[in-house]
Order: structure tokens, then sequence, then C-alpha cells
């Protein structure tokens, strides 16, 4: 019996925070400084993860030359503050990700 009341709480707990914003949509009004604030949410988050995947490893902050990702890292910043263009970010990071974990 255990188990299934551990299925049904899972199932609640993943279910409810899914559910709610799309149950609430509509019935208020978000203030437009909390709009503008939460506009910059993925990118951040975004950046929390990328950030973290290039320079730490194992724990570590790893800024040693022998790191691909720091190269792509650079090389990914360098290009999207050039160019403002995502795709060619992603395409140029890649590329250079590539070069470096082959060179090393």
């Amino acid at each position: 019996m255990n188990e299934w009341l551990l299925i049904i709480g899972m199932m609640a707990l993943t279910f409810i925070p899914r559910y709610l914003p799309i149950a609430m949509a509509g019935k208020f009004k978000i203030p437009p400084l909390l709009g503008r604030a939460l506009e910059f949410v993925p990118i951040a988050v975004l950046t929390a993860i990328i950030s973290q995947t290039s320079l730490v490893h194992e724990g570590e902050l790893d800024l040693a030359f022998t790191n691909p990702y720091l190269y792509a890292l650079v090389a990914a910043v360098i290009t999207a503050w050039v160019t403002k263009h995502t795709f060619k970010t992603i395409v140029i990071g890649l590329v250079v990700y590539a070069i470096a974990f082959v060179l090393n």
C-alpha cells in the first residue's frame, strides 16, 4: 500500500505545479514591472546552467588552458556580443569546442 501512496504523491507533486499556471492564466493581471522582470528569467537560468557546465568540473573551478569548454564559452560570448544572432553563436561555440577538444 505504501508504494501506491508514494506513486499518487509523486503524481500530485508533479501535476499540481504544472497545472496551476494554466488554471490561473487570465484570472489575474501581472504588474508591468514584474512582467518585465520575468522576461529575464529564461536567459538567467540558461546562463547559470551553461557557465556551471563550462567552468566547474569535479566540483572545482576549471580555468586551465586544457579546458575545451572554456574556449567555446569565450568564442560564443564574443560571437553573441558582436552578432547578436543566436544560431551563429551556437554554431561558432560548437565548432570552437570541437576544435579545442580534438587538439587537447
